[in-house]
């Protein structure tokens, strides 16, 4: 299946969400205050948020009335473009190699599995990749990987459950080096609720990386269930207490309405989204085009 199909299956709830409710709006009236009121709600019902969605309609308002905009064509035409332009002032994420790829979020959006995928697409691209299992915390971790090395016929560095997980890295750096990997792929703990521990581990194993590897490209992805809407800014808040974040990746695009939660993220954290995840199979991980992503959302 072609990138822009796979992009678009997974937008389709929330395609449909927006696209279907303008053309219904419009249907019944024109662009007066009560349809502009009722496109407001319509983009927050799907996560794209409150502040973002009235600027948007606001400037929408504006070119309506200054190019004489009157069907549903014509908006969903205006508001591609006022998202493209916003999403053009974001700077993206160009990788570079060798990367120390260090994977962070809570528990249960999909980290592991992510990884996994990541893996498969960097082999994908003929990069040379080492799984490092950093989660010596949570007991299934370590072994959910292992799962995901043997599927992607990938190298994997782990140690014993309840091992110093900066110690896993260490190792993981020494192998990387010794045999030419491309990217390194760390999985890390997610237990916010002892975020005390959870800061002074993903110190400890900065720390490393910058001692052991400073060479190396560094990158900090957070990754963010989709389906959780705006509960997913909350999680970048937690982390951005105690973490440099580069980039998101959104994990399970195609299994809710709510994909605007994507320009609220750009909207308001100027973060960029690196990854999305378009599907439950191990090829179903895309680097992020925002422009494949606003063509399809409407």
């Amino acid at each position: 299946m072609g990138l822009f199909k796979k992009i678009g299956n997974a937008l389709r709830k929330t395609r449909e969400a927006i696209a279907r409710r303008i053309d219904s709006l419009l249907s019944h009236g024109e662009l007066d205050n009560d349809f502009y009121d009722e496109l407001t709600d319509i983009l927050v019902s799907c996560d794209i948020g409150v502040r973002t969605s009235m600027d948007i309609v606001d400037e929408l308002r504006l070119r309506a009335r200054k190019n004489k905009i009157r069907n549903a064509e014509d908006v969903k035409k205006e508001l591609k473009e006022i998202l493209k332009e916003e999403f053009a002032s974001l700077t993206q994420i160009e990788l570079q190699y060798p990367a120390i790829i260090t994977i962070i979020g809570v528990n249960g959006v999909g980290k592991t599995t992510t990884i996994g995928k990541m893996a498969r697409y960097f082999k994908n691209q003929r990069k040379e990749v080492t799984l490092v299992a950093g989660d010596t915390f949570r007991a299934a971790a370590s072994s959910q990987l292992n799962e995901w090395a043997e599927r992607t016929k990938t190298r994997i560095i782990k140690h014993a459950e309840g091992a110093d997980a900066a110690a896993v890295v260490f190792d993981g750096i020494s192998s990387a080096k010794a045999k030419g990997t491309d990217v390194l792929l760390v999985d890390t703990a997610g237990r916010l609720h002892t975020k005390t521990n959870l800061m002074e581990e993903l110190k400890k194993i900065d720390k490393v990386i910058n001692r052991e590897y400073p060479e190396a490209h560094k990158y900090n992805f957070i990754v963010l269930d989709a389906t959780t809407g705006q509960n997913a800014l909350n999680q970048i808040n937690a982390f951005n207490e105690f973490v440099h974040i580069d980039g998101i990746i959104l994990t399970k695009l195609d299994g809710t309405a709510k994909g605007g939660v994507v320009v609220a993220i750009e909207k308001e954290y100027h973060l960029p989204v690196v990854f999305i995840g378009v599907g439950e199979g191990a090829d179903d991980l895309e680097l992020f085009d925002y422009n494949e992503f606003i063509e399809n959302l409407f």
